[in-house]
C-alpha cells in the first residue's frame, strides 16, 4: 500500500531508483543471514520492497504509452518476467555450486543493481513528465472525475475482480507442483518441464492478449469494449480447468495448464489496462497497489483453503471448480460495477474538465 503512494509522489524515474535499490539490498542481505529469524527478516524486507514492481510497471506504461500500446507493453513485460521464472531455476544452481548458496543470493542482489544501471542508460532522453503531473487533475482517458480511491466505485470494480482472478493464480502457482505429483505421479526431478511449459504459456498468453488489444483499438474499437472482449475470452479459456482432472495424458494436462495460465494473464492484463484507461495518472500507482494488495489477500485465502481441503481429503475437484468460475465472476463483477465511461476524443493523456 505504501509503494503505490510513493510512486505517485516520486514519479517513475525516482521510484525506479528507490525501489530497485531497496529490493536489491533486501535480496543480497539473505546471503549474510545467520539465524532463522534473520532469514525471516530478510524475507519480510524483500516482500515489502519488491511490492513496488507491479504499481511501478503500470505507472510506467500509463506514463509512456497511449491506450493502443499499453496492453502490448504490459504483455511484453509479462513475457520477459515469465522467461526469468523459467530460466533462473536452472541458472541459480550453477551459481550455488560455484559460490555457495550465500554467494548465489548476493549475486541476485548485485544483479538488481546491474539491471538498474542498464535501465538508467536506456531511459536517457525519455521524458517521463513526472514534474508536470498534477495530483489535483482528477481525470483519465475516460474524461470522468475520479474521487477518493477508497470511495470510488471504479476502484472496487477493479480490486474485487483482481482478488477473484489472483486467487486462482496463487492456487496454481503454489499448488501446481503438488497437483502434478498427486495426479501424474511426477517426482521432483520431473517437475521442471511441465512447470516451464505452464509459465511459458502464461507469458505468451499475455503477449497475445496485448497484441490483440492493440490491433482491435487500431481498427477503431473503443478501449472499454476491447478490455471487456479480451477479458471475457480469457475467462472462457480458464473456465474448462476442471476438465484437467479427467485427463490422464501427461502432455495433454501439461499443455492445457499452459493454456489456462495464458488465460489468466490475458484477464490480468485487461484489468491493468483498465486501470490505465479509467484512473488519472496521478493515482495509477495507488489504485494498482491497492488492487495488488486485494489480489494478495485472495491468494493468501485460497492457499490456506487449499491446504485445508486437501488435508480433509476433498481433492482438487472443488478447488478447480472455483478456479474455472472465478474469472467469469470477476468479469461479471467488473461489468456491473464499472460505470459506462466514454473514452476521451483525444484518445490518450488527460481529458480536460
Amino acid at each position: 500500500m505504501f509503494t503505490g503512494w510513493m510512486i505517485d509522489r516520486l514519479g517513475v524515474r525516482r521510484s525506479m531508483v528507490v525501489g530497485v535499490t531497496a529490493w536489491s539490498l533486501a535480496a543480497a542481505v539473505h546471503g549474510w543471514a545467520m539465524t532463522g529469524w534473520q532469514v525471516v527478516a530478510a524475507r519480510v524486507g524483500l516482500g515489502a520492497t519488491e511490492a513496488v514492481q507491479t504499481p511501478l510497471t503500470i505507472k510506467t506504461v500509463a506514463t509512456l504509452f497511449g491506450p493502443k500500446l499499453r496492453s502490448l507493453a504490459i504483455g511484453a513485460g509479462t513475457l520477459i518476467g515469465a522467461a526469468g521464472t523459467i530460466t533462473l531455476p536452472f541458472f541459480i544452481p550453477v551459481l550455488a555450486a560455484a559460490w555457495g548458496w550465500r554467494g548465489a543470493l548476493i549475486f541476485a542482489g548485485a544483479g538488481g543493481f546491474a539491471v538498474l544501471a542498464l535501465w538508467w542508460i536506456a531511459a536517457r532522453g525519455v521524458v517521463f513528465d513526472d514534474r508536470a503531473e498534477d495530483p489535483e487533475l482528477d481525470y483519465a482517458d475516460g474524461a470522468a472525475p475520479y474521487g477518493p480511491i477508497l470511495l470510488e466505485r471504479r476502484t472496487w470494480a477493479i480490486v474485487v475482480a483482481k482478488a477473484l482472478s489472483d486467487a486462482t493464480w496463487w492456487l496454481l502457482n503454489f499448488w501446481l507442483p503438488d497437483f502434478y505429483r498427486r495426479e501424474l505421479g511426477l517426482s521432483t526431478e520431473q517437475l521442471g518441464l511441465p512447470l516451464a511449459i505452464a509459465f511459458l504459456g502464461s507469458g505468451l498468453g499475455a503477449l497475445l492478449a496485448g497484441w490483440v488489444s492493440g490491433r482491435l483499438m487500431a481498427r477503431g474499437w473503443p478501449a472499454a469494449r476491447v478490455r471487456a472482449a479480451v477479458m471475457l475470452v480469457s475467462a472462457l479459456v480458464v473456465a474448462p480447468v476442471p476438465v484437467i482432472l479427467r485427463i490422464d495424458s501427461y502432455w495433454a494436462v501439461t499443455l492445457m495448464m499452459g493454456v489456462v495460465l495464458a488465460g489468466h494473464q490475458g484477464f490480468s492484463l485487461s484489468i491493468f489496462g483498465t486501470i490505465t484507461d479509467v484512473v488519472p495518472r496521478a493515482k495509477v500507482g495507488r489504485v494498482t497497489a491497492f488492487g495488488a494488495f486485494c489480489g494478495n489477500l485472495g491468494g493468501v485465502a485460497i492457499v490456506w483453503v487449499t491446504g485445508a481441503v486437501l488435508s480433509a481429503g476433498g481433492g482438487y475437484t472443488p478447488l478447480f471448480v472455483f478456479a474455472g468460475a472465478s474469472y467469469l465472476l470477476g468479469f461479471a463483477w467488473l461489468r456491473v460495477m464499472m460505470p459506462r465511461v466514454l473514452p476521451s476524443p483525444r484518445g490518450s493523456g488527460h481529458a480536460k474538465a
